[in-house]
């Protein structure tokens, strides 16, 4: 008797080791392409099954998305885009992240060079003829950054008299936004294509400001060394981001939207913002409503 007994124990004990390494690390941590099923032809289905996605992000923005140490990108959107990986049940480590600064985000997305854009992309109807978005996930606003002993610049309207120069990236809402304000678009609106050159531009007098979303610009300031920079006023747009799809494929944004409203209601958001931009003053603020268009 006490034989079997000790024997029956063994073989429940076997069987509780079994049925806990079918479920794996792969089930608790939401990855592997056994542990998410999609709809059959879906693109999260394509994705889950290939354990692999292409995602364009900026690597020049402290706080949003800038290239690390570990030679990959780092900031807020990107642990936004990693949540929504998460979810289709890819690693981390199977993610390919594609520079896409802001001149290109339309172009990357629909010639299918990514999957997924998360670059401190502003929802708007211009944008939405060629792509679709999810979200908004964060609502920036445009500011100014200057030299901190620039007292001549205290916001938009300052470059109405002709005689500043202003930085911005082509492609970009601010660099559109700001044309309202310059008297002369051709010689005071200075472009380029990354805002660290933006940044550079200014550090050396070749302009007079940036001009982008307020929480890119306070990356900047923080992240500078020498406290060289200042915000010149408060901010004059409102600057929804979204996560930007193909055009045609509602499946997949649905899933991302629903994702983002997930992440809202666990905490998943707020602490991809606390670890990242949230470093650096800027308001999270209460979660925005998904515009479900």
């Amino acid at each position: 008797m006490r034989i079997t007994r000790v024997a029956a124990l063994a073989a429940a004990a076997t069987l509780a080791l079994g049925l806990t390494a079918c479920g794996g690390d792969d089930a608790e941590e939401g990855t592997g392409a056994g542990s998410k099923s999609f709809a059959a032809g879906s693109t999260m289905e394509r994705l889950n099954k290939a354990q692999a996605i292409k995602i364009g992000t900026k690597f020049d923005q402290p706080g949003f998305g800038q290239k690390g140490l570990s030679g990959k990108p780092e900031g807020f959107d990107v642990e936004v885009a990693k949540i929504i990986v998460k979810e289709l049940g890819i690693p981390e480590d199977k993610i390919e992240w594609v520079e896409a600064p802001s001149k290109v985000r339309e172009d990357v997305i629909v010639n299918g060079t990514v999957d997924l854009v998360a670059a401190t992309y502003t929802i708007n109807d211009k944008r939405k003829e060629r792509i679709a978005f999810a979200g908004p996930y964060y609502e920036a606003g445009q500011n100014i950054m200057v030299k901190k002993d620039d007292t001549t610049i205290t916001g938009p309207d300052s470059f109405k008299d002709g005689t500043k120069k202003v930085c911005s990236v082509t492609g970009s809402t601010p660099f559109e936004e700001i044309k309202k304000y310059v008297k002369d678009v051709a010689t005071q609106l200075v472009p380029f294509d990354t805002y660290d050159k933006c940044r550079d531009a200014l550090k050396n007098g070749q302009v007079d400001a940036v001009t982008t979303d307020n929480v890119i610009l306070l990356g900047y300031i923080a992240k500078d060394e020498t406290s060289s920079f200042k915000l010149a006023g408060t901010n004059f747009t409102k600057e929804p981001y979204g996560l930007g799809v193909k055009k045609e494929d509602t499946d997949f944004r649905n899933f991302v939207n629903d994702t983002l409203e997930k992440a809202f209601a666990d905490g998943s958001w707020k602490k991809a913002w606390d670890g990242t931009a949230g470093k650096f003053g800027a308001e999270l603020g209460t979660a925005p409503a998904v515009n479900r268009y």
